[in-house]
């Protein structure tokens, strides 16, 4: 899976940058085998600029490739935690999207294989 990491209102650090890849390349292990062509879009960074306090940083991702099509939203205090919200994000039609694509993926190989 290929992670593309855009920052706006802040500055894309390396520590920013690594936890981001760490977090997102997370959701990889609910991915078959045969999902390599996948990429995710992720964008960091704060939602308003004349605020200072409230939850002001907002994490966003976009995973598409190979007939899947997921999006995730998280606005919180911290961007850390935003980003880890968005990462467990349990919203039921992501889930269940993930889910047929996995099981499509799998009667894919198995057919393929015999």
């Amino acid at each position: 899976m290929k992670i593309n990491i855009k920052a706006t209102g802040i500055e894309l650090t390396p520590a920013i940058a690594g936890y981001v890849q760490k977090k997102i390349s997370a959701i990889e292990k609910y991915l078959p085998a045969g999902a390599v062509d996948l990429v995710a879009q992720v964008e960091v960074g704060k939602s308003t600029q004349h605020h200072k306090s409230g939850e002001v940083f907002k994490a966003e991702v976009h995973l598409v490739g190979a007939g899947l099509d997921l999006y995730a939203v998280s606005e919180q205090s911290d961007l850390y935690a935003a980003i880890d919200l968005v990462k467990d994000e349990k919203d039921p039609e992501s889930r269940t999207k993930l889910m047929l694509y996995t099981y499509y993926i799998k009667n894919l190989n198995l057919f393929r294989t015999g």
